[in-house]
């Protein structure tokens, strides 16, 4: 852990849709909240590396965000463009505690 970072509680885990996101609004860009089917939580930047779509009303199946805007696939847990396109996503550390779901920024 960065130590500039600190831990912000987000909301409960149930609040985000299972397959779905939540947005976190904020000047320094918005951060996209995916919940897996299995409960995993992930953070990344709002943009796609290709165009900068809204990473967050893309398609959850797996670990992977589809981009909405041209299908880019986005691992969930790395940011990276699945082959074989290039690019990535800024991560954003993400803890569960007691079903809350805390979002490290810096």
């Amino acid at each position: 852990m960065n130590i500039n970072e600190f831990w912000v509680r987000l909301c409960a885990v149930d609040d985000i849709p299972p397959l779905g996101s939540r947005l976190v609004e904020r000047t320094a860009g918005n951060i996209a909240v995916f919940r897996t089917a299995d409960d995993k939580v992930f953070a990344l930047l709002d943009r796609c590396p290709h165009k900068a779509g809204p990473l967050s009303q893309g398609i959850v199946h797996g670990e992977t965000v589809t981009c909405p805007l041209h299908s880019w696939q986005i691992d969930l847990q790395s940011g990276e463009a699945k082959a074989p396109d290039v690019g990535c996503a800024r991560r954003f550390p993400v803890k569960i505690e007691s079903g809350d779901v805390f979002l490290a920024l810096d």
